[in-house]
């Protein structure tokens, strides 16, 4: 309360409404496993579509996991899974990389005396090539004078040979500090008047590579210097200065320390004489690897950077069945999700060329609400395909990724509420083998949630259960629209905390609650056509003791009516008898 000290009129802003809960977002997904290079844990950064994907991770381009190429466990099926989300409707995605051999191994290098240059991720894909270019640009400057060049430039004073036999060019190095003048090594300026056909020029380089993704990718304007502002230390050092090249940046440039820029200069290029010719040096990159098969705690390792991502709300770990340990990987998922508070669910798929009772076998290994198990794998075209090779033209991958983005297509046209199926698989070709009705029979009850081809309809998802054996949480759609209920309310009620535990707070939860579930109702996602049918919310004395508010818990009771999938559609037709009556 302020104090009103002096006389007069005194406006003042209140309030009269309690603060309302904004519904959280529920199609932003987070994939772990392996790919071709990106970085090892922290934080992942948010991908809005394929391309932003490659530019960090890399391509469809088959991992080197294995010695044999041909074994499938060397299928890219986390960026197959990638673009089939981003196909699908998924429009916000997370990626987590896994990787298996230990810290420092699968790094490709290359180094000279004084410069190193290293992939800067590991894997198999960091073995490339460098090309370092010595750019001179011929500028007229006098002699000894501040210039407009930024510090750190590197000059060189090129004299020309009087007559032969002496060599034919002299060459004389100097950098600019922070009063602008060049000097030399021994800190000498260029002075007196230049000998007749000598010149100035200011020497850069280029560096050249590929990208992550395959494409030509260049630098231009870089210094010898550590004070020049585009100086290769800094700018392909291990710390660049801007975010987005520490996740794109596939090199490394290292430069030891203290070297020169004369001396950095000579080291890569050598006795270089002629300026008005660029000169080059290739690096060969080599030694980089892309680790071992992944096991069930390198899963762990990767999903451990989700934690902090709170609006992640579908994990999946596309290809992760084709691995030996990959019952194991499903636990990890589980557990992943089924942390307090982690409101989100994961996408399970089986081993390749699984039969019913194989599914049935994986499903018998798993109970949780928090997880739906997918059946069968899916043939998509193989980006990798050329004509006149031997590389198939299709390929299988596992559904988890394409059902991600169909939950993010289901949640954005119709929402959370709606269960995500009877929804078209896009970019699918074929099933890798038909599930016949006979057979689903058997799996749905279990649990598992089938992918079937109907005629003239398509490749659908037929199927929109958890894989628990609680029939309370059987549907999928129920246990994400609780989680977002309860995502939602926890994350708009956190100003009540430390509030003064009394009836004006509880009716301020009342009303905030009790507003956002009549929205909800309006949405048509709760059962019912008024309030009272639909839900309840109560925060009184009668939901908490005095043990309760001695303790400073503030206890509110919300009941809520949902919808549950019409999954049986049933039509009694019969014969009657016309009645001659008018």
């Amino acid at each position: 309360m302020p104090s009103y000290l002096a006389p007069g009129v005194y406006v003042e802003e209140t309030s009269f409404r309690a603060p309302s809960i904004e519904g959280v977002g529920t199609s932003t997904a987070g994939f772990v496993g392996p790919t071709l290079t990106g970085p090892i844990g922290g934080t992942p950064s948010i991908l809005t579509s394929f391309g932003d994907y490659a530019n960090i991770y890399g391509s469809f381009d088959n991992l080197a996991i294995t010695a044999t190429l041909a074994d499938p466990k060397n299928i890219n099926y986390l960026a197959l899974s990638v673009k089939g989300f981003f196909d699908n409707g998924g429009s916000v995605l997370y990626v987590s990389r896994v990787f298996a051999g230990g810290a420092g191994v699968g790094y490709a290098k290359a180094s000279d005396a004084d410069v190193t240059i290293t992939a800067a991720f590991p894997g198999n894909a960091g073995n490339r090539s460098v090309t370092v270019t010595l750019v001179s640009t011929l500028t007229p400057m006098p002699t000894g004078t501040t210039t407009t060049l930024p510090q750190g430039s590197l000059l060189a004073l090129v004299t020309p040979a009087p007559a032969a036999p002496a060599p034919p060019v002299a060459i004389d190095f100097y950098t600019n500090g922070a009063t602008g003048t060049f000097k030399d090594s021994g800190g000498n300026s260029p002075t007196g008047p230049l000998a007749t056909g000598a010149y100035f020029c200011v020497l850069t380089m280029q560096v050249s590579t590929t990208s992550a993704s395959g494409q030509p990718v260049s630098w231009s304007g870089l210094g010898f210097d550590p004070l020049h502002p585009m100086y290769i230390g800094n700018v392909l050092g291990p710390n660049p200065p801007r975010s987005i090249d520490a996740l794109e940046n596939q090199i490394q440039i290292v430069v030891k320390t203290g070297t020169t820029a004369a001396a950095l200069q000579t080291n890569i290029f050598g006795s270089w004489a002629d300026p008005t010719k660029a000169a080059a040096k290739v690096y060969q990159l080599a030694g980089g690897t892309d680790g071992v098969e992944p096991a069930s705690t390198d899963y762990d390792n990767a999903l451990k950077a989700f934690e902090a991502l709170e609006d992640i709300a579908i994990v999946a770990a596309p290809g992760s069945s084709i691995f030996t340990q990959s019952a194991a990987i499903i636990q990890s998922l589980i557990t992943h999700v089924s942390r307090p508070r982690a409101y989100r669910v994961a996408v399970l798929d089986t081993p390749p060329n699984e039969v019913a009772a194989d599914n049935e076998a994986l499903r018998g290994t798993i109970d949780t609400s928090y997880a739906a198990l997918y059946v069968p794998w899916i043939t998509v075209a193989n980006p990798l395909a050329q004509a006149g090779t031997a590389i198939p033209a299709q390929v299988s991958v596992p559904p988890s990724g394409y059902i991600a983005g169909i939950y993010a297509r289901s949640d954005e046209e119709s929402g959370v509420a709606k269960a995500p199926a009877n929804e078209v698989v896009l970019g699918a070709l074929a099933l890798e083998r038909n599930i016949t009705f006979g057979e689903q029979t058997v799996l749905n009850p279990l649990g598992i949630n089938c992918i079937r081809s109907f005629p003239d309809r398509g490749l659908r998802v037929w199927g929109a259960r958890t894989a628990t054996s609680d029939s309370e949480f059987m549907y999928l759609n129920v246990r994400r629209y609780l989680i977002y209920l309860e995502h939602s309310i926890d994350n708009s009620t956190q100003w009540a905390v430390f509030e003064n535990n009394g009836p004006a707070l509880w009716a301020r939860i009342r009303e905030s609650v009790d507003s956002f579930l009549y929205s909800e109702l309006q949405a048509g996602n709760l059962l019912g056509t008024t309030p009272a049918q639909a839900y309840f919310v109560r925060c009184d004395r009668t939901t908490m003791t005095q043990n309760d508010l001695d303790n400073g818990r503030m206890i509110c009771l919300v009941g809520v009516a949902l919808l549950k999938p019409a999954e049986f559609v049933i039509f009694r037709i019969g014969q009657f008898i016309a009645s001659a009556r008018s």
